[in-house]
């Protein structure tokens, strides 16, 4: 068996998330894995670097499946990119070693969110960016952003409540730029929780509208509750960018 790794983009306007579902065909993964067991005549299972949500969008997404065919991997990216709905591509093929995994060897990722800081619709952008119009004091999210990263318990900062896993992650930085009527917060971790850069986000806009305090943001982690933090920023602003390997 031959493991190949693949890396992607697709826009999750439409989809129901990356993970594939019982109930529907309409995820990435299950795209995917429709499409590769057509092309091998057997089952083909995708391994991604993390789960997107519905919504989410992706401009290097990594995953990798273990197949038997003759193809070259260019071969194989030709003939996904052929069969594939025109809001997915791959972008990059290549044969790694068997004992490579797009999830477990990841050693980081960055994702960025954007926001439309105007109250005049942006038409071309509007699947990419969530349009918020308040004045939002960049100052004080910086301040917050700051706070923010290291290595922490982001429990405050996940929807997921049930998981028995650590909820410790390193957000190396968040980088939050103003380029004409947008604003890009760029988050750089080791890894992220279910949710948790969304619900970041949402709280640091909410302190760029005042509605809360950039000095809360080490309270927010020391305490845990994730009632306390943000509101869960909506998907369609949100892309993951990059998964960094060693």
């Amino acid at each position: 068996m031959r493991n190949i790794k693949v890396i992607l983009q697709y826009e999750g306007t439409r989809y129901q998330g990356w993970q594939k579902q019982d109930s529907t065909g309409n995820t990435i993964q299950g795209k995917l894995e429709a499409l590769l067991s057509k092309m091998c005549g057997k089952k083909v299972e995708v391994d991604g670097s993390g789960r997107t949500d519905a919504g989410v969008h992706a401009l290097g997404q990594v995953a990798n499946f273990h197949i038997e065919t003759e193809k070259t991997p260019e071969e194989i990216m030709d003939y996904m990119n052929g069969y594939l709905p025109e809001d997915i591509a791959v972008i990059q093929a290549e044969e790694v070693p068997e004992r490579f995994h797009s999830r477990l060897n990841a050693k980081g990722k960055t994702y960025c969110y954007r926001v439309l800081n105007s109250d005049v619709p942006h038409i071309f952008d509007r699947r990419y960016v969530y349009a918020v119009p308040d004045e939002l004091d960049m100052a004080a999210m910086r301040r917050a952003a700051d706070a923010l990263c290291g290595t922490h318990d982001y429990r405050a900062f996940t929807s997921n409540k049930r998981s028995k896993k650590s909820t410790v992650r390193t957000v190396d930085s968040i980088d939050i730029a103003r380029i004409g009527d947008e604003i890009r917060f760029t988050f750089k971790g080791n890894g992220f929780l279910y949710h948790m850069v969304r619900i970041m986000t949402g709280t640091l806009l909410e302190v760029g509208m005042h509605k809360r305090d950039a000095e809360q943001m080490e309270w927010l982690l020391k305490e845990g509750v994730r009632e306390d933090a943000g509101f869960l920023a909506p998907a369609l602003g949100l892309t993951l960018v990059e998964v960094r390997y060693q």
